[in-house]
């Protein structure tokens, strides 16, 4: 039995959460993936896997080998990188998730360290909260950019690097569209005011849309969108187009500065301010590549920049 294959296809069968799919992502036949399954059983002297018609999930036993299994994956990742790798050339994947309202400054920072260190590449990924949290815990995302005041609510142990702090803006179509000067600022508008107005929010699961409606809460109104999306480019798009305006933060808002037919107020009454930071997971070594990235997530240019086109868009 080849034990590294073996839990490879443990990973997959609860990543996929059903047998056939699971040995189509490993490429062997569902026989070959249940028999390596029965190996890794026998070998360890434990029932790992609840079998029934279809897949029934992991015993208690199954879990416990399943985490190990996650973290001998990870250090076989990271040798492999680490002998890819020269001394100052880290080499090799990173994985980079980030919350959709999030996505423009992962994006800049997965290009800023792509150009710093040609050998690695960066995937970035767009993901919710919660999948982004379960992707730390898992060890299938190396570093996430997300809400740090959400850290521990699923108990993972997780490491932050404070990168920016959100405000958030009302994005709608200006009254008096420029040709040129790019994105019109207007005067602050307070959450109650957008009682009433069309609007596109971004859909009930997500943790964004949780911290727009606390904010209506708090100014004692309630507001029912003309539209919801999980997707931020709908969000802006359905503002270009359409007769809606939206709540976006400003790292979102930072992505529209070249159109003169918008305009961005910030709002105001209550304050919202959101702390926005890289997680990784405290008890797995880092890989070269995700060294070189926590390097860069500390660099004061980088600060810098995140900070100009996020928050306030002061720059």
């Amino acid at each position: 039995m080849n034990l590294l294959s073996s839990l490879k296809y443990l990973v997959a069968l609860h990543e996929h959460q059903h047998f056939g799919r699971a040995a189509k992502a490993c490429h062997i036949t569902q026989p070959a993936l249940s028999n390596a399954l029965r190996a890794l059983e026998k070998e360890f002297q434990v029932v790992i896997v609840k079998r029934d018609r279809v897949y029934a999930g992991l015993t208690p036993e199954g879990e416990r080998v399943l985490a190990t299994a996650q973290l001998m994956l990870h250090e076989h990742a990271n040798l492999q990188q680490d002998l890819r790798s020269e001394t100052h050339l880290p080499r090799g994947p990173l994985c980079v998730a980030a919350v959709p309202t999030a996505i423009p400054i992962a994006a800049r920072f997965a290009a800023m360290l792509q150009a710093r260190h040609a050998g690695i590449q960066p995937v970035v990924l767009s993901m919710s909260s919660a999948a982004l949290e379960q992707g730390l815990e898992e060890l299938s995302v190396d570093l996430a950019l997300g809400y740090t005041d959400r850290m521990g609510l699923r108990g993972t142990r997780l490491l932050a690097w404070p990168q920016y702090v959100e405000h958030y803006f009302l994005l709608r179509r200006a009254a008096r569209p420029r040709t040129e000067g790019g994105l019109q600022m207007g005067a602050r508008i307070r959450w109650k005011e957008l009682a009433g107005q069309p609007l596109c929010l971004l859909t009930p699961e997500m943790h964004n849309r949780s911290i727009v409606d606390a904010a209506f809460t708090t100014a004692g109104v309630t507001v029912q969108p003309a539209m919801e999306t999980n997707s931020i480019l709908t969000m802006v798009l359905s503002v270009l187009e359409g007769n809606v305006s939206s709540v976006l933060p400003g790292a979102l808002v930072g992505t529209v500065r070249n159109y003169g037919e918008l305009e961005a107020l910030p709002l105001t009454s209550p304050e919202v301010r959101t702390p926005i930071g890289f997680m990784s997971h405290s008890a797995a070594r880092p890989s070269r590549a995700l060294e070189a990235a926590l390097a860069l997530a500390q660099d004061g240019a980088w600060l810098r920049h995140a900070a100009a086109h996020s928050g306030l868009l002061s720059a």
